[in-house]
C-alpha cells in the first residue's frame, strides 16, 4: 500500500480565504458563470471544496443512511457483512472514492480511477438497476434539502440544476438505465421505489444498528447513547418505520433542529473550514496520514494494483 497520502486533483482551486472567513465572493461568482450542464462538474467541485465542504459530506452521510431502509439493498449489505465486522472501513472506503471523483472530477485521473473502482467493487454483486437508481437518486435529494434546512445558504436553481446533471452523468458512467431525465421524475419513481421496498426487515436494522456503533464510537462514552436518538430526530419517517426505530423525543428533536439553525446562521459570517477543503487533508481512522491508493479500497477481494 502507498506510504504517501493521495495527490490533490490537478483542477484550478484559485480562490483562497483564511480559516474563520466564508468562502469569497468570487466563488459564486464563478458558479453563476458557468453552465450547468456543460460546467456541471466545475460547480460541484466549487460547492465540494469551498462553499459547502461540511454540509454536503454530513448530507451524503444521511443519503446513505437511508438506503438502508431498502430491504433490497440491506440484504445484500448484511449478506457481506462488512458493516458488521469493518463498519468503520466501509464508511471510510465509501467516502473517499464519492468524495474524489466529486472533487476532482470524473474525466480527472484521480475522479475516474475512484469511480472505475467502485464499479469494480459493484460488480462482485449482483444489484438491481432500480437498487443503483434509488442510491444515485439520495445523493441527489438529501444535499439539495439539507442546505435547504441548515446550510448557511440553499442551493440556488442554478446550483441544483448541476448537481443534478453531475450526479446522473456519474449513473451514466456506472451503465445505469432508465435514469429519470428531471428532479420531478426522479422523485416520482422513487416514491413508487420506496412503497415497494421500505418495508420492516431484519437487514435493514442490523445494518443501521452497525453503522450507529461505528458513529457512536467517534464519541466519549458517556455520549454514546444520544447518537441513535439524534440520528432518530434527522432520519426521514418512512426509514424509521422501515427500521423499527422509535421517533426522538419532541424536545430532543427540536433541540437537534435548532443548534444546527443556528450554526447555519453563524456560518454565514463565520467558518472554521478551510476553503478550499479537500479529501485528501481530512482526517479518517481507516488510513492514518491518509496513506492508501484508490485501487486498494473497498473489500479485500476486490482489491486491484495500483494504477
Amino acid at each position: 500500500m502507498n506510504s504517501a497520502p493521495q495527490p490533490q486533483c490537478p483542477v484550478p482551486f484559485l480562490h483562497r480565504r483564511a480559516r474563520g472567513l466564508p468562502p469569497p465572493p468570487a466563488v459564486q461568482r464563478e458558479i453563476a458563470s458557468l453552465d450547468a450542464t456543460r460546467d456541471a462538474q466545475r460547480i460541484v467541485q466549487l460547492l465540494m471544496s469551498y462553499e459547502f465542504p461540511f454540509d454536503l459530506v454530513r448530507a451524503n452521510e444521511l443519503a446513505l443512511f437511508h438506503t438502508f431502509g431498502s430491504r433490497s439493498i440491506s440484504t445484500l449489505l448484511d449478506r457481506t457483512g462488512e458493516f458488521s465486522k469493518r463498519g468503520q472501513k466501509r464508511y471510510d472506503d465509501t467516502r473517499l472514492l464519492v468524495g474524489h471523483f466529486l472533487e476532482c472530477g470524473l474525466d480527472d485521473d484521480t475522479g475516474r480511477r475512484a469511480l472505475e473502482h467502485m464499479n469494480h467493487i459493484h460488480s462482485f454483486y449482483e444489484i438491481p438497476n432500480d437498487d443503483y437508481l434509488f442510491v444515485l437518486w439520495t445523493f441527489i435529494d438529501f444535499p439539495i434539502q439539507w442546505l435547504a434546512q441548515y446550510g448557511r445558504r440553499a442551493m440556488t436553481a442554478h446550483e441544483q440544476a448541476a448537481w443534478f446533471n453531475a450526479w446522473t452523468e456519474v449513473g451514466r458512467r456506472m451503465k445505469l438505465t432508465g435514469i429519470p431525465m428531471d428532479k420531478a421524475s426522479y422523485d416520482a419513481f422513487v416514491a413508487a421505489y420506496e412503497a415497494r421496498e421500505f418495508v420492516p426487515c431484519e437487514a435493514s436494522r442490523r445494518v443501521a444498528d452497525s453503522t450507529v456503533a461505528v458513529l457512536a464510537a467517534w464519541l466519549p462514552r458517556p455520549l454514546r447513547g444520544a447518537v441513535l436518538p439524534v440520528a432518530a430526530s434527522l432520519m426521514r419517517p418512512q426509514l424509521r418505520a422501515a427500521l423499527g426505530y422509535t421517533a426522538a423525543p419532541r424536545w430532543l428533536s427540536g433541540l437537534v433542529h435548532s443548534v444546527l439553525k443556528v450554526r447555519a446562521g453563524v456560518k454565514r459570517f463565520f467558518s472554521l473550514e478551510r476553503h478550499p477543503s479537500f479529501v485528501a487533508d481530512a482526517s479518517n481512522r481507516t488510513y492514518p496520514g491518509n496513506a492508501y491508493e484508490i485501487e486498494q479500497l473497498g473489500p479485500a477481494h476486490t482489491h486491484r494494483p495500483p494504477k
